[in-house]
């Protein structure tokens, strides 16, 4: 396993945040692709642990993270190359639906929040939100902030969401990074998956509307700072 080498998974792993220790910080799907940051597998297959990792640069939105290599041998194998699929904005808007439908599906399975979260039926916040676009073939960055970067940037405030359309990203936090996304379902409701302080403990729907009252739309309510519309697709290069 070389530097610079593009790889495919067969099997779901993953991606931590160093090459010790349990700090999860998103998942990889089986079929997703790779790029090694650096040679890998410099022990025997004997040697290898289960804190045996690789650094790597997932392909289709550039997040870096270490992947373990016990679990990926025989579940990998060599690429030639990778391109992205890019779709053009209408093609996005015609799928949008689907992916509402996808994530209200998966609201309705049992779950709990989970950081790093994107196999399901476990998501955190952004984790959920990329999944679900993915689901239609639409990538977006991992985090929250990098897809308030992505977006195509919407004006709205507290009671003042009228430009907002069904498959609009929300932001919430603090206005120089946010830290929280859901999906605009409409009427002034949203998707998302929240943690078990101020939120859900996993997915659920929550109001805009200044008329409800309910302890996690207020809290988020106050915390909104932004809106997004996808209009375009990652290409695969690397992000701040």
């Amino acid at each position: 396993m070389l530097k610079g080498s593009c790889w495919q998974l067969e099997v779901g792993v993953n991606g931590f945040a160093k090459p010790e220790g349990n700090e999860l910080v998103t998942q990889v799907a089986a079929g997703r692709c790779f790029e090694l940051i650096a040679n890998g597998l410099n022990k025997s297959i004997s040697c290898l642990s289960k804190t045996s990792r690789i650094e790597a640069r997932l392909l289709e939105d550039g997040y870096k993270c270490w992947l373990p290599l016990s679990e990926m041998i025989g579940q990998v194998f060599l690429r030639s190359s990778w391109k992205p699929h890019l779709i053009r904005k209408e093609k996005i808007i015609e799928r949008l639906p689907k992916v509402l439908s996808w994530l209200e599906a998966a609201a309705s399975q049992p779950n709990k929040y989970l950081w790093g979260g994107t196999l399901g039926p476990d998501f955190d916040c952004s984790g959920l939100i990329q999944t679900s676009f993915a689901s239609e073939g639409i990538w977006l960055p991992r985090d929250a902030y990098q897809q308030q970067s992505f977006c195509e940037t919407l004006e709205v405030s507290q009671g003042n969401y009228e430009i907002l359309l069904p498959g609009d990203l929300l932001f919430f936090g603090p206005k120089e990074k946010c830290t929280h996304v859901a999906l605009y379902k409409g009427g002034g409701w949203y998707w998302h998956s929240s943690g078990s302080k101020n939120g859900r403990n996993g997915i659920g729907c929550d109001s805009l509307n200044l008329n409800e009252t309910n302890p996690v739309s207020c809290f988020y309510r106050a915390q909104l700072c932004g809106a997004g519309r996808v209009v375009r697709c990652h290409d695969g290069s690397s992000l701040p």
